[in-house]
């Protein structure tokens, strides 16, 4: 049984006449007529009786006719669907990103899309980099931002480099700013810092912490445990320093210090399932992003 039979059937119901369906569906009679013939083969029953210039449903056809209605409304639905989806009318796009992205970067991108696509239903998951590189791998994000290098192969996942996001140290504004030697602060001016650091798992931390040891210290910590705002409510509460990304210590209100040394940055990166094709939804998200970068 096929769509078109239906489509045919239910033309030849309303106009109770071969020609004239023929023309409403925009195809040869005998063409029409054989396809009806199929369709009954297949039923095995009669759907209309034949009379010269007289056509009525049989008890089959009158069974037959609401199904092929309902069944030829779905397909139209279904159809129009998609293309809603496809064209971007309508659908769901689900983005993962640290944090600190989702402080800074992810609103102003997340606007530009929603202006263009409306009716697109916008996700998003707040995590570090690890965390969202295992549910993008389990199929739950459709696109995530995420800092590279991982220090964990990624299990089939395909990524490619955003942008490289300096990263500053803020302090209190009322209170004497940290000097490094010569006024070019480096990483071992955090060694006499004390430090606001951010919770287990949180990129920054690991960063930090990393970047401390390869200066031959470790860092002290006056508070620890916290998320974005909080760790930037502590720093203005007079707590400590803290290293974060320049695009929200820009947001902050706080006063920024400037590392001379040219590591202290990190790599941000677009990454999606290597098995799979992105929707277009998280293509066309990547390319505001990267519009919204350059």
């Amino acid at each position: 049984m096929q769509l078109q039979q239906l489509r045919y059937f239910a033309a030849v119901a309303d106009t109770r006449h071969f020609t004239r369906a023929a023309e409403r569906v925009h195809v040869a009679q005998p063409s029409l007529s054989q396809q009806i013939r199929s369709l009954e083969r297949e039923l095995g029953a009669e759907l209309f009786h034949r009379a010269r210039g007289h056509i009525t449903l049989t008890d089959a056809g009158e069974t037959l006719l609401p199904l092929a209605r309902r069944i030829l409304a779905d397909a139209d639905t279904a159809r129009r669907e998609v293309q809603e989806v496809a064209q971007l009318r309508r659908g769901r796009l689900r983005l993962g990103a640290p944090p600190s992205l989702c402080a800074s970067l992810v609103p102003d991108v997340l606007s530009a899309f929603h202006a263009a696509y409306p009716g697109v239903e916008l996700v998003v998951r707040e995590d570090g980099s690890q965390d969202l590189v295992r549910v993008l791998a389990d199929g739950e994000l459709d696109l995530a931002l995420i800092i590279t290098p991982l220090p964990v192969q990624a299990p089939a996942l395909a990524t490619g480099e955003l942008l490289r996001e300096e990263l500053v140290v803020v302090s209190a504004p009322g209170r004497p700013a940290p000097v490094g030697r010569g006024r070019r602060f480096q990483v071992g001016d955090l060694r006499n810092q004390p430090l606001v650091m951010f919770r287990r798992g949180y990129d920054l931390r690991e960063f930090t912490i990393a970047a401390c040891r390869a200066a031959g210290f470790d860092p002290v910590f006056t508070v620890e445990g916290g998320e974005m705002d909080a760790v930037l409510g502590f720093v203005r509460a007079g707590l400590g320093v803290a290293v974060v990304p320049a695009m929200v210590a820009e947001r902050s209100g706080l006063h920024v210090t400037r590392f001379s040394t040219a590591g202290m940055h990190r790599v941000i990166s677009v990454a999606h399932r290597s098995d799979v094709s992105p929707p277009r939804a998280a293509r066309e998200l990547e390319r505001i992003l990267r519009e919204q970068v350059g």
